[in-house]
């Protein structure tokens, strides 16, 4: 065969691209980013709207209605559902499997912007549009805990959350829990009514006072200096000697008709731990990115900032998907490991120690290539994908027992290295190749398994498909070229008690029955027999 041939004549060449199979299969491997489940577009946009105080009626004539309306004329939708609740309008639009997620979220953005025209105009927020994406679920949630009260724990979770976020990779990280600060003005009704002043007018006034202004630039000699009026009210007591307008030539304060009332925000959240309040930091991470980095930085980042926390705050990690990951990838090289080892052995019963590393070596070769393929074409190292590579690992040495044991067999009868290798290889080439493509053909139909579940499982095929074929390219270059400088031959007797006279003469004659000193293959030599002896019974 012309690959393998080429391949042990040029073996120094081989030996050269081995290791820099070697060397580039452990980079990808090492940076590999690590997932839990792949990154699956999940096909389904959502338009949530909110409109608080409104009967469920109302929100399904006044919002979904005229929503709906607008994306019927969508493109490519397998069906539309909605719900509408008390204050909350949601709609689902499903599209076929396949679809470009980034492009209909953008279509479906336009559709609810040209609707809001038909809505309510006193609606607080547009409506939301978003996809889910298996990607950004949670990866850790921290709770953070302690003797202090809710307010100090909530500044603490909010100073650690911008230390987080600044962490490459991090996408976002959202609080709940704790108490928050909160100035509410309260109106007295009675009051406003005897000045004569609406309720806007309070909001105006607070709303225009509390900013910085710019005040231009001041010039003193050469220099030149930026002004600015500070605004922002610092204390309550700010809002309070606010006018909001006047009454028979009077100032009317803020505090006449309203008072301000220094809170917290309504808890639509609470968080708590072995009976002590907390507060949960939950983050998440962007797409593509390596968890175990991720947790590995954010735990150093604890360990720095804990020493001037409070005495007695804790944090717990009350989630972590890193744990498991690093679990299925310590059980991924603890089977790679066992795999070496226990192949090993069984060869080494029947070929000896070096034949036995010879086709050992297909293991590691094979998934360091598949692991450069992986990281090649972007794929993560996820629990699919692990799964598929142990599954693989009984598969691999297939292609390279048959070929290093077809060259052990023609260097018995005394070929030198280099013709056994070529002659033995292209001998059983084609049936080697056949076999791994009866499997990867058996696979390959998985790749097109439709809906989310083939989006999810079809890292599976692809995977094996990727790790058989590194395995037969393996078998048919790397093991002939290492075979023809590394391989040993057992002595053995032929059964006349002679040797061939060349190499050319058992090429031309073929193989000479030799005795069997193995003891597995003589019990399978005498079983042999006997069936066949008794061949009517058998």
């Amino acid at each position: 065969m012309f690959i393998t041939d080429t391949a042990i004549r040029q073996r120094i060449s081989v030996c050269v691209l081995s290791i820099i199979i070697m060397v580039g299969g452990i980079y990808c491997y090492l940076v590999l980013p690590r997932e839990s489940s792949p990154d699956i577009t999940i096909p389904n946009v959502f338009v949530s709207t909110d409109y608080r105080g409104v009967s469920p009626e109302d929100i399904e004539t006044s919002i979904t209605i005229p929503i709906e309306k607008k994306l019927k004329g969508l493109k490519n939708v397998k069906k539309i559902q909605s719900v509408s609740s008390e204050g909350m309008s949601s709609i689902n639009i499903e599209f076929i499997t396949g679809t470009d997620i980034d492009e209909v979220i953008q279509k479906v953005r336009d559709k609810v912007d040209a609707a809001k025209g038909e809505l309510p105009s006193d609606i607080e927020e547009d409506p939301s549009v978003y996809e889910v994406n298996f990607s950004e679920f949670p990866i850790i949630v921290l709770s953070l805990s302690g003797t202090i009260d809710e307010i100090r724990l909530k500044d603490l979770a909010e100073d650690l959350k911008d230390d987080i976020e600044s962490i490459p990779g991090i996408l976002e990280v959202e609080i709940s829990g704790g108490l928050e600060r909160e100035i509410r003005i309260e109106p007295f009704p009675e009051k406003l009514a005897y000045y004569s002043l609406p309720i806007t007018a309070l909001q105006q006034v607070v709303e225009g006072e509390n900013q910085n202004i710019s005040g231009g630039s001041l010039r003193i000699g050469d220099g030149r200096f930026q002004l600015r009026v500070p605004g922002k009210f610092s204390t309550p007591e700010e809002i309070n000697r606010l006018v909001v307008g006047t009454h028979n030539g009077s100032p009317i304060y803020l505090s006449d008709v309203a008072r301000v009332i220094d809170g917290f925000k309504e808890q639509t959240s609470r968080s708590r731990i072995n009976g002590r309040s907390a507060v949960n930091l939950t983050i998440k991470k962007r797409t593509g990115e390596n968890i175990i980095a991720i947790a590995d930085e954010i735990e150093e980042l604890l360990k720095k900032a804990q020493p001037a926390w409070p005495k007695g705050t804790e944090v717990t990690k009350l989630m972590d998907q890193s744990k498991d990951i690093r679990a299925m990838v310590a059980d991924l090289e603890n089977n790679l490991l066992s795999g070496l080892i226990l192949v090993v052995i069984v060869i080494l019963l029947f070929m000896g120690f070096r034949n036995a590393l010879l086709v050992s070596l297909a293991i590691p070769f094979s998934m360091f290539l598949s692991f450069i393929t992986l990281y090649s074409i972007g794929i993560t190292l996820n629990m699919v994908v692990l799964f598929s590579l142990t599954l693989s690992l009984g598969m691999l040495v297939d292609n390279a027992i048959v070929i290093v044991e077809n060259i052990y067999r023609y260097m018995q009868q005394g070929v030198p290295k280099m013709q056994a290798a070529m002659k033995a290889t292209s001998e059983v080439a084609y049936p080697v190749i056949g076999a791994t493509m009866t499997t990867v053909v058996a696979f390959f139909p998985m790749i097109f398994w439709p809906g989310i579940m083939g989006e999810f499982m079809k890292y599976l095929p692809i995977t094996l498909i990727i790790t058989l074929l590194s395995s037969l390219f393996v078998a048919l270059v790397i093991n002939p070229a290492l075979a023809s400088i590394l391989m040993g031959v057992i002595k053995t007797n032929h059964h006349n008690g002679t040797k061939p006279n060349s190499a050319q003469e058992v090429l031309q004659a073929g193989e000479k029955p030799v005795a069997v000193n193995n003891i597995f293959l003589r019990i399978y030599q005498n079983l042999l027999e006997s069936a066949l002896k008794h061949r009517i019974v058998v």
